[in-house]
């Protein structure tokens, strides 16, 4: 009964040496595969009868040790669109089942991973080298507004960037207090876009109500017809209790706002252009008995600070990048951009019970507990690096210690099943 169980036990050696084997290869051989997680062999004894009077030989099984919370490192990427992560946590990722109209078509059940390799598809969706398709939440198309109580595949369109009209604009500058008598009034071209999202240009004179006067006044006029004032306004500086030199008062042919000291000094009119609807501009010239628009302080020459308006002109899709926020930014040629959504980082009580999927990705099992979906460095969860990518977190040179060990055991085993044959054969010849 010994020789035949310590045969046996021998030959459990030899199966669970030879998963070793293979758990080793496995690792060996994804030391380039990124965002892969390495896996470590441990060995449970079971036994069959043992006391104190008798010890039978048991056997012996090999079981897989996942390292799936061991960090690999962090390496710079040539692509806007890689991504790693730094600390704990995985990107949320769709397999695909099928297509459905030219459309892929995704798999309910969740799954995770390290590997942030992504690239767009020919439909536009973001895809790792394993094929899984990048989870995030959306973000509305017209407020940006961020929806945190769904997870979506996420799809880059590459439509244009509709223009948007002017309907806010400001300026800054000093008129001076003792103007030349050379220059009758001082004009600076104010530039808009129409509501067909063409730019254009404002013109705004400036010129002293009488010399030597706080007071100033504004024509407004299109650049393509300056004769023909669009808005004209009086700028009163120091009056109703503000400081010498800054605005005191406004009174317009169009809509000023009230004289409330720290309050905007705006003035709202109307332009139009051939073919389009009627415009309407607010124009901001600083704060009642501030600093920070129009002034008149001394000097002989205007100087115009800055000039800004809110207007866009149309776009086309030029690229798509991600920020360490988690947000996926689709850019444009215009200069302009928007928030296509946000991407989270989920986190698991026990990541190392994930159960391994193909292609780097893991899926929830009862031992890791519940997916909790975190923005990026929010609640434990790692901060996202992008450009970036996590290497494997295979050590080669502890991999080949394994490899020298199991093939030692393995060795060894196979002594013991040919000694257990030997002495198996003595006791038959025993009978000769």
């Amino acid at each position: 009964m010994s020789i035949f169980g310590a045969m046996t036990t021998a030959i459990a050696g030899l199966s669970s040496q030879s998963t070793a084997f293979s758990n080793v290869g496995d690792n060996l051989a994804n030391t380039q595969t990124v965002g892969y997680k390495s896996v470590d062999t441990t060995f449970d004894n079971y036994i069959t009868v043992s006391n104190s009077s008798v010890n039978e030989s048991g056997s012996v099984v090999a079981r897989p040790r996942y390292n799936n919370s061991l960090q690999g490192s962090i390496t710079q990427a040539s692509s806007p669109l890689d991504l790693a992560i730094s600390g704990a946590g995985y990107l949320p990722v769709s397999a695909q089942n099928g297509t459905a109209n030219g459309e892929p078509t995704f798999s309910s059940v969740p799954l995770y991973t390290r590997a942030g390799d992504f690239k767009l598809d020919s439909t536009g969706y973001l895809v790792n080298s394993s094929g899984n398709f990048l989870n995030g939440w959306p973000a509305d198309p017209v407020t940006g507004v961020i929806n945190q109580t769904k997870l979506t595949p996420l799809q880059v369109g590459q439509s244009g960037y509709a223009p948007i009209p002017t309907s806010q604009a400001s300026i800054s500058a000093n008129l001076p207090a003792s103007p030349s008598a050379l220059v009758p009034n001082y004009t600076t071209e104010l530039p808009i876009v129409d509501a067909q999202g063409t730019p254009q240009n404002l013109e705004l004179s400036w010129s002293q109500t009488t010399p030597g006067s706080n007071s100033w006044q504004l024509s407004i006029a299109q650049q393509t017809n300056p004769s023909i004032a669009i808005a004209t306004a009086s700028v009163d500086f120091g009056t109703n209790g503000a400081s010498p030199g800054t605005i005191g008062g406004v009174t317009s042919s169009s809509t000023p706002s009230a004289s409330v000291l720290g309050t905007n000094a705006t003035i709202t009119f109307n332009t139009q252009y051939p073919n389009q609807p009627s415009q309407p501009i607010t124009l901001n010239l600083g704060k009642y008995g501030g600093t920070d628009g129009m002034t008149q302080f001394a000097g002989t020459n205007y100087n115009l600070v800055s000039s800004s308006q809110n207007g866009v002109k149309p776009g086309s899709f030029s690229s798509v990048s991600m920020q360490t926020n988690g947000d996926v930014q689709v850019n444009y040629d215009n200069g302009s951009s928007r928030v296509l959504a946000r991407i989270p980082i989920v986190t698991f009580a026990s990541p190392d019970s994930l159960q391994r999927q193909d292609g780097q990705a893991f899926i929830s099992t009862k031992e890791s507990g519940n997916a909790r979906v975190n923005e990026p460095g929010g609640n434990g969860a790692g901060k996202l690096v992008t450009s970036s990518l996590e290497s494997s977190n295979v050590d080669i040179a502890g991999e080949f210690t394994k490899l020298i060990v199991a093939q030692r055991a393995y060795s060894a085993n196979t002594k013991m099943v040919t000694t257990a044959d030997d002495l198996l054969q003595q006791t038959i010849d025993m009978k000769r």
